[in-house]
């Protein structure tokens, strides 16, 4: 691929989604550089920083040097919006946890400011680059399904459960929908592409609730959960398949998650979206048991960090990244739209559209990440 010069990249929050990032981002993918880390908790920077022999910096730090081109944005959803625009406003490329932010105006506008500066915006999940998604959308653009006629999502949690560990769960946009549910919808979109309309509605189950157990010794202390816990929808595509959403974190911990492709010709089955990898299974037509279908793509481990990667290497070949901030904001409207079409008890036009970028080339299965076969495909 010839000589290409490492995309500096600084890292703001240290917290439990940091770790593989650093792990992948340090030593998976060439085309990334560690220039630093950023945490309103010192203590856990400082650890990052010991860890990964990186430098401690502040926000101020990041914006100043000129060096650092990417930064990868891992606050809590709340703090995107305003962590994200100041970012954009000094001219970085920004890759983001998910969601873009917690209100899609918001999200809007990071789009805008970021087409405005001439700057990249992207946006996890990243799951979708995994090769079980790769596999699956190689499966439908080959025609092994024929025409895909309809779609279904299902996902169910305790969202009880995750409030007493993971509290912004309970706040605006760490619902089912817009936290867990972005993972499919991100699938679907990676696969199908964009939709034109959502029929939805959403609930939020005993908003009014008490601690039980906490890390930080609040039992019996009540709290209110603001984010939904119930998210249905119908869903039309513009390619002319129709798909069904179900989010449920009002229901028991072990997750069933279930994303299937009904086509002419047969049934495709995949893996849970929270993950990168998985068996992708096929019920072709006429028969009675599906198959597994070999993998046609690499990433198959926890590879979070892949987008930084692929982002790195779109900067550098200077062409659309496949997490672009486009698709990631149209995924945010699909949802959010379903909340709205609840309340408004109609049919919610969708706004925005995206192109959708090409598959990444198939190739290299290995598990060596250190070789530099699947690195490669990403450059394309």
């Amino acid at each position: 691929m010839g000589e290409i010069r490492p995309v500096r990249v600084a890292v703001i929050g240290c917290g439990a989604i940091s770790g593989i990032y650093f792990e992948n981002m340090s030593k998976r993918f060439s085309i990334l550089e560690l220039a630093g880390c950023c945490d309103l908790n010192r203590e856990q920077a400082k650890a990052v920083s010991e860890q990964y022999h990186i430098p401690v910096l502040t926000m101020e730090e990041i914006l100043a040097d000129e060096s650092i081109e990417i930064v990868v944005n891992l606050t809590t959803p709340a703090a995107h919006y305003s962590v994200i625009r100041e970012l954009l406003l000094h001219g970085k490329h920004v890759y983001t946890e998910k969601v873009l932010a917690v209100e899609r105006e918001q999200a809007a506008e990071l789009v805008a400011l970021a087409e405005e500066k001439g700057v990249l915006l992207c946006a996890a999940p990243d799951t979708f680059l995994g090769a079980a998604g790769q596999t699956a959308r190689f499966a439908v653009e080959s025609g092994l399904i024929g025409e895909v006629t309809s779609c279904v999502a299902v996902l169910q949690r305790d969202a009880g459960l995750l409030a007493e560990k993971f509290p912004y769960t309970a706040k605006r946009g760490g619902g089912i929908g817009i936290d867990v549910g972005i993972y499919y919808a991100t699938l679907l979109l990676g696969i199908l592409g964009p939709v034109t309309a959502v029929s939805g509605m959403s609930k939020t189950h005993e908003p009014e609730r008490t601690h039980f157990f906490t890390s930080k010794g609040q039992f019996g202390e009540p709290y209110t959960v603001e984010a939904e816990t119930l998210l249905a929808a119908t869903v039309q595509f513009r390619s002319g398949a129709v798909g069904s959403l179900h989010f449920n974190s009002a229901s028991i911990r072990n997750e069933k998650p279930q994303v299937t492709l009904f086509g002419t010709q047969g049934i495709l089955y995949l893996p849970d979206p929270n993950f990168f990898g998985g068996e992708v299974q096929v019920l072709a037509k006429g028969q009675s048991q599906p198959y597994v279908l070999p993998a046609t793509h690499a990433y198959d481990g926890n590879d979070r960090g892949l987008g930084v990667a692929e982002m790195a290497w779109a900067l550098r070949r200077g062409r659309t990244p496949r997490t672009h901030g486009e698709m990631a904001y149209h995924a945010l409207e699909l949802l959010t739209g379903a909340v709205e079409s609840g309340e408004t008890g109609m049919c919610y036009r969708m706004k925005s559209d995206f192109v959708l970028q090409p598959p990444l080339p198939r190739g290299y299965m290995g598990a060596d990440y250190a070789m530099s076969e699947p690195e490669a495909a990403l450059a394309l």
